[in-house]
């Protein structure tokens, strides 16, 4: 981020909310790129607004592949990468934070079969590697990001599948990002593979940009819908964030302050309490999508923003929410 952007969001500062609540925050990233980098110290520049964070979990990115070797191991440079910063958490550099408890990185599930000793490689990697992101959101619509190469419809492919029943093998879980029209596709998987854990990422990925801007109202309730079907697929889980993205179409980046937590708390609410009232709070966990989601808040305010919306939820469920059911689906200690 740079120094411009962190002067915005200082525009819009807040005391962390209940302090003393446990957070295991399932969804970040790190990467080091040209003129661009997310790495430990900026994790750790974010949780030191006062909240609780206990445990994260590192979800892939593209971050750090090998730069030679055969393409399917290339990955295996971002699981390395991400156990050498978490080793650094380990000896006790990050305020009683476990920093990438949990490692999900990429392996490609259209190898079929042969994915095995790639996923075995990474097992060996890192003991805290616990599964596979697939990123297949896709829409055909004009501006609609497409974020990976993949082709439309992967998983319903049956090489794909051949390769997704070696997770359910290993006993590793399965990280879908979809755009809100594929949620479908992701129930048919769900239901196929009932012994796989699914975390469905980001709400399902309501659309709001392209052919999808300027139609909420019709797209809240098509969302609700596919939503609810996935659901009740036991297997699947959902985290609950990530609405502030720009595909999202809430432009809330492109406002003169960043938002307060109260508000954003009121805009997301819709879609957040329907997930727990549809999956219940022990298949729902908040995540902060960091740094993505910092181009429309701090990591302060989104965690408050988390809060105002549990306030009425009892102790227990705000547990599982805010921590429980995230280590208990990503297995950390």
């Amino acid at each position: 981020m740079t120094t411009e952007h962190q002067k915005w969001l200082d525009l819009t500062v807040e005391e962390a909310l209940e302090p003393d609540l446990p957070i295991c925050d399932p969804h970040h990233h790190f990467w080091d790129r040209p003129n661009d980098r997310y790495l430990l110290d900026d994790l750790l520049s974010d949780l030191s607004g006062g909240h609780n964070i206990v445990q994260t979990v590192f979800i892939e990115c593209r971050s750090m592949y090998r730069e030679d070797g055969p393409e399917e191991m290339r990955p295996l440079g971002e699981t390395e990468f991400v156990q050498g910063i978490a080793a650094q958490s380990a000896i006790g550099q990050c305020g009683g934070a476990n920093v990438a408890a949990g490692i999900v990185v990429f392996a490609d599930l259209a190898l079929g079969a042969e994915v095995e000793r790639v996923l075995e490689a990474h097992q060996a990697a890192s003991q805290r590697f616990r599964g596979v992101r697939y990123i297949s959101a896709f829409d055909a619509g004009a501006d609609v990001p497409r974020p990976r190469p993949f082709p439309e419809g992967i998983l319903g492919d049956a090489k794909f599948r051949e390769g997704f029943a070696v997770l359910n093998k290993l006993g590793l879980s399965f990280d879908a990002y979809v755009y809100h029209p594929q949620i479908h596709e992701l129930a048919e998987l769900a239901n196929a593979f009932p012994g796989v854990t699914i975390i469905l990422n980001h709400v399902g990925g309501p659309l709001g940009v392209g052919p999808y801007a300027g139609k909420r109202d019709q797209i809240f309730q098509e969302w609700k819908e596919s939503m609810a079907a996935v659901a009740a697929c036991p297997n699947v889980v959902v985290k609950v964030g990530g609405l502030v993205m720009p595909v999202c179409g809430f432009d809330l980046h492109e406002r003169p302050m960043p938002t307060a937590s109260r508000e954003l708390a009121q805009v997301t609410a819709p879609y957040y309490l329907y997930c727990v009232e549809q999956f219940g709070p022990d298949r729902c966990m908040f995540e902060s999508n960091f740094p993505v989601d910092k181009l429309a808040c701090s990591y302060t305010v989104l965690w408050n923003a988390f809060k105002r919306l549990a306030h009425d939820f009892s102790q227990s469920e705000q547990a599982a929410l805010f921590h429980d059911t995230a280590a208990r689906v990503y297995r950390l200690s």
